[in-house]
């Protein structure tokens, strides 16, 4: 199986060229920003585990990448949400569906710090835990290897100067790739605000000089909320490249790039597709139904 070497393609958006790191292509099951944050977890041994345990919300790409990542290694899988929507439990569909599907343990449980109940309550000898979107060291292991995958072709290609684009959850895939890599890494904040990623970039480096550059926002976007510049540019996007980009993290990710100097310089750009197309078929639904667009 790879989970490694997704092809890098050239597009043409709004008359500019730009590459796109084709993340949402590495394997039909462990795609994406989540499967390069969790490989080190998948390639690495773990003699004494028999469980993974996590949290976060009922649709998040970590929750489904985590339900195959646990099938794959024959682990248990509980993952602790605070809430469940009765919509979703009656009609499962997207990421929450397909976990359920891969034997997980979805639990709703209503505390003020799901990260604090399971530090205090669940861990053992026997169990992994990953805290929510990955914000893990361990992360850094599949995101070398993106970079190194960047680095040789930019080589094979002659760039000598290249800007590499991503939006950010916790900061770390946008943190480490700025270690290993030689470009400037450019994101913008998708949970929070600049101040909050600034404050994920601390906590696992403190070396500024290796955090990567966010770009301004001109409206303060709140994470999971509908708003129709994102689904507008998602349908925009689908119709002059002809790829599917995720309704979460990537209609953001180009709103910044499009509204950036570095969006209209000559200095190419490498977008990473943050894959969890998976959650667009809910994605979709909501907005159809809450702002009645029509695709």
């Amino acid at each position: 199986m790879n989970f490694t070497n997704s092809p890098i393609q050239k597009v043409i958006f709004r008359n500019k060229e730009i590459y796109i790191k084709r993340d949402d292509l590495l394997h039909k099951d462990f795609s994406g920003n989540k499967a390069r944050k969790f490989y080190y977890f998948l390639n690495n041994d773990f003699k004494n585990i028999k469980k993974l345990i996590s949290y976060g919300s009922a649709q998040a790409n970590s929750l489904y990448t985590m339900s195959v990542l646990a099938k794959l290694r024959g682990w248990e899988f509980d993952f602790y949400v605070k809430h469940i929507s009765n919509f979703l439990k009656d009609n499962p569909a997207g990421n929450y569906k397909a976990s359920l599907e891969n034997g997980a343990n979805i639990i709703e449980k209503e505390v003020e710090d799901l990260h604090s109940y399971i530090s205090e309550n669940l861990l053992s000898k026997e169990i992994l835990y990953i805290q929510e979107g990955g914000r893990v060291k361990e992360a850094s292991y599949g995101i070398e290897i993106l970079s190194n995958e960047i680095k040789s072709w930019a080589k094979q290609n002659n760039i000598k100067q290249l800007k590499v684009m991503l939006p950010s959850g916790t900061g770390t895939t946008a943190l480490f790739l700025q270690k290993y890599l030689p470009f400037e890494v450019l994101t913008c904040p998708c949970v929070g605000k600049e101040e909050y990623l600034k404050k994920q970039f601390f906590s696992l480096e403190e070396n500024e000089k290796f955090h990567p550059t966010i770009l301004k926002l001109s409206k303060n976007y709140h994470f999971g909320k509908l708003y129709k510049e994102f689904y507008e540019i998602y349908l925009e996007l689908k119709k002059q490249t002809n790829i599917e980009f995720e309704l979460l993290y990537d209609p953001l990710g180009f709103i910044s790039l499009v509204n950036s100097d570095y969006f209209f310089s000559q200095t190419p750009v490498l977008y990473i597709h943050q894959g969890g197309i998976l959650g667009n078929k809910t994605m979709i639904e909501r907005y159809k139904r809450k702002l009645n667009f029509n695709n």
